[in-house]
């Protein structure tokens, strides 16, 4: 929750990744607050006003997976709206000729976008929550001390630079720095 505020303000994709992360370790606990509190919580170090704190916010989020049925797969509302709005800006940055070296970063991750959807099989998924299921897989992957191979490697280094060049321009979108408004 403190981790995912700061997270929140510095660098979207950061915080989507994390609240990703977050939404595994609850169902990796059975969606259970007291095993949460045991395997999370506790480990913090935290005075009496803060552990509440946390043990609310990690109940808020279970609550919200049991009702948006999410519990064993899938990803709550509220990060699915980060993806809307990333895209909707990512949508708005292609449009718009102020922004060639977003469009041209864009146009270097495509391959990779194409590669990882044609693989994925299932329901494909936009561009922006491509790029993201490729760096969440990555984190997976390393976090299994799994190999990962040197084309794998290519295109999460591409994806990362182009996701940090979207979370910098939202950033700069949301303090209304991104698109000035024009003086009349």
């Amino acid at each position: 929750m403190i981790i995912a505020s700061q997270k929140h303000k510095e660098n979207i994709a950061e915080y989507l990744l994390y609240m990703w992360q977050i939404e595994d370790i609850i169902r990796a606990n059975g969606l259970d607050i007291d095993r949460i509190k045991a395997n999370v919580i506790d480990r913090f170090g935290l005075d009496d006003a803060q552990r509440k704190e946390m043990t609310e916010w990690y109940e808020s989020l279970i609550d919200m997976m049991r009702r948006e049925g999410v519990e064993k797969s899938g990803h709550l509302q509220l990060n699915k709206n980060v993806i809307i709005q990333l895209t909707d800006l990512h949508l708005a940055l292609l449009k718009d000729p102020r922004f060639p070296e977003y469009t041209a970063e864009f146009y270097k991750t495509l391959p990779y976008i194409v590669e990882l959807r044609a693989k994925a099989g299932d329901a494909p998924a936009g561009e922006i929550e491509t790029c993201f299921n490729a760096l969440y897989g990555m984190l997976m992957l390393r976090l299994q001390g799994k190999e990962i191979t040197a084309e794998t490697r290519d295109a999460v280094t591409q994806i990362s630079k182009f996701l940090a060049l979207l979370a910098k321009d939202y950033n700069l979108d949301r303090e209304d720095k991104l698109f000035p408004k024009e003086e009349i």
